[in-house]
């Protein structure tokens, strides 16, 4: 009996191992290149799944008083200390933000979100009017499609407080808008070259004071699920039957890889544009369609400091739609730039988004603290 004990908590602390690994993988997979491993360049988005796992290892190895397996699940938090930060953040800052600082605004918009009732404002019209933000990044722009979306004339009596404006098409295609509005005066506005039939990027030079502040608004590669596709993920999630998983993940795995790998020449395309700029000031935000664990995340990130992850809390999901659980947009901020009380808005629910807010100052340079 004794023997069979041991053995037992062999076969445990094996499978543990497994794990363990596995949490490695996902924590790392962001240096697999998606166009040659698109697959296997996916396995962060179960990085969450994994941390829970294990997670519940080290709960049950202390709970069972095997102290030295509890060694497994602690090494692979350790060795994934920055991966977890980035994912689940825990800042809880004083309500003083820096007067000099500007508030930036990213929100997927969904062509103004769900229609309103005639008699009624756009909800996401009177959400934007409201913020308060100074820089509004938006992505799937579309103004007019029936009578009860706002027209153009509409939205910028409604944002007159933002006499900078730039609205700009994306994709080979034509069909999809990105914009910018600011209370800062727009120098100049420019689209990101990178291969794409509706997805894309617009950069703009932004005068700051005396400063000009670079912002890059994003819309990376869509992973192009439709509506039958989002059902089986709930189906899958709500009766996980052997067969019914290994179909759906069959099914839902080939599209994200796909959409992986079209994604990553756009993050290298958008990683090339921070690295030759000579600005100071930078600020890269919008819909990834990418976790915080994603090669597209790690590429544009690499010499940038992520404001969710610096200033924020929780796991900051931002897609609301079918059990999506993830954080996809993003607000990033060269070194120089300070971030200050980063959150998701779950207040509005009219997109299948929701807004992502940030506070951004200068960082004080060392001879002036």
């Amino acid at each position: 009996m004794r023997h069979l004990g041991r053995f037992v908590v062999l076969l445990i602390a094996g499978v543990n191992l497994l794990f363990t690994g596995m949490l490695l993988c996902a924590a790392y997979s962001p240096y697999i290149q998606p166009v040659e491993h698109p697959v296997w360049s996916c396995l962060g988005l179960a990085f969450p799944v994994f941390l829970l796992v294990n997670g519940l290892f080290l709960l049950f190895w202390v709970v069972v008083r095997q102290y030295r397996y509890a060694l497994l699940p602690l090494a692979g938090f350790l060795l994934c200390l920055s991966q977890i930060r980035t994912y689940f953040p825990l800042h809880f800052q004083s309500d003083e933000v820096p007067e000099e600082s500007i508030k930036v605004l990213s929100y997927n918009i969904m062509g103004f979100g769900i229609q309103a009732k005639e008699d009624e404002e756009n909800p996401v019209l009177a959400y934007l009017k409201a913020s308060g933000a100074d820089i509004l990044c938006l992505q799937e722009y579309a103004t007019g499609r029936t009578a009860r979306h706002p027209s153009q004339k509409e939205v910028e009596r409604a944002l007159a407080d933002y006499p900078y404006h730039h609205i700009g098409v994306v994709g080979e295609n034509k069909a999809n808008r990105i914009a910018c509005y600011s209370k800062l005066p727009i120098l100049s506005a420019r689209p990101v070259k990178y291969a794409s039939a509706s997805n894309g990027s617009w950069l703009y030079e932004l005068a700051w004071g005396k400063d000009t502040l670079l912002v890059i608004n994003n819309h990376l590669e869509s992973n192009k699920l439709t509506h039958e596709d989002k059902e089986v993920y709930e189906d899958m999630l709500s009766d996980p039957g052997k067969e019914k998983v290994k179909s759906g993940a069959r099914l839902l795995g080939g599209k994200l890889a796909e959409a992986s790998a079209l994604r990553a020449p756009q993050a290298d395309a958008i990683a090339r544009e921070i690295g030759r700029s000579s600005h100071r000031y930078i600020v890269v935000c919008g819909d990834f369609n990418d976790s915080p664990i994603s090669y597209a995340h790690r590429v544009i990130g690499e010499q940038q400091e992520d404001a969710f992850a610096d200033s924020g809390c929780g796991l900051g999901i931002s897609y609301n739609r079918n059990k999506f659980y993830f954080r996809i947009d993003h607000i990033l901020n060269s070194p120089a730039l300070k971030a200050w009380h980063c959150r998701v808005d779950r207040s509005i629910r009219a997109s299948d988004h929701y807004p992502i807010v940030c506070s951004l100052s200068r960082e004080m340079e060392e001879g002036k603290k």
